[in-house]
């Protein structure tokens, strides 16, 4: 399960190509999950929107990032009720996702449940594609005594890229999007929509654009977080 993360996001939503082509069906409530210690459980709402049954498998992963590389890991600390449900056309179902662990929760602990709609392999039809799709749900399970994030920020070039780098010392993860780098007065990288977590205690990189047009010093990086926006000023390291 090693970087299976790649390039997910808050709700890593994959197209998988299969049988007759048609609207995807499943969808997943909330986009994310936030249990305060002692809190241990919480609910994930599955809905079909399809007209005919579906089956949908949830599983559930310990979330770390190493190096700047997201991983997936197996875990028996925190289960799902049912790992696996028929969802009859135009219903609701809900789904519990339990921390078992009898380990305090001291910092901050970080979950993926993946849940995956089954292609059905009666309606395949050949030289067709259906929509099948993967959801991807951030879980977190936090001490009452977590600290918030604590990121160090650094732009690094890479070949011919740029590269934002996070070290967060703090015990909770941020959640990056919009992000925005301007150096005297011009815009060097935008990226919309999500960037991605950097989770507590952990180091995460992502490649924000061409490094040619960034010169030695500062640059302006301007974005939004779960805390709020950002603007602060980020040292270019590299020549």
């Amino acid at each position: 399960m090693r970087s299976m993360l790649k390039g997910i996001g808050a709700m890593g939503l994959f197209m998988l190509l299969y049988g007759n082509a048609t609207a995807t069906s499943l969808r997943v409530a909330p986009t994310n999950l936030e249990m305060i210690a002692p809190g241990s459980a919480a609910v994930l709402t599955l809905t079909n929107e399809a007209k005919r049954p579906i089956n949908v498998q949830i599983r559930v992963f310990r979330w770390a990032q190493t190096n700047g590389v997201e991983q997936l890991e197996p875990t028996n600390d925190v289960v799902v009720s049912p790992p696996s449900t028929a969802l009859s056309a135009n219903k609701d179902y809900l789904v519990r996702v339990i921390r078992v662990s009898k380990k305090p929760v001291t910092r901050e602990e970080s979950y993926r449940v993946i849940v995956d709609e089954l292609p059905d392999p009666a309606r395949r039809k050949s030289g067709t594609v259906t929509l099948v799709v993967r959801y991807s749900i951030p879980v977190f399970f936090k001490g009452p005594d977590a600290s918030a994030p604590k990121v160090a920020w650094t732009i690094k070039r890479s070949g011919n890229g740029l590269v934002l780098a996070a070290r967060n010392n703090g015990d909770t993860r941020l959640r990056l999007s919009e992000l925005q780098l301007i150096q005297n007065g011009r815009e060097i990288a935008t990226r919309k929509g999500l960037v991605g977590y950097v989770l507590g205690g952990a180091s995460m990189e992502w490649p924000v654009g061409g490094g040619k047009s960034v010169s030695s010093g500062a640059v302006s990086m301007k974005a939004q977080s779960d805390s709020g926006p950002l603007d602060v000023n980020v040292a270019v390291s590299g020549r």
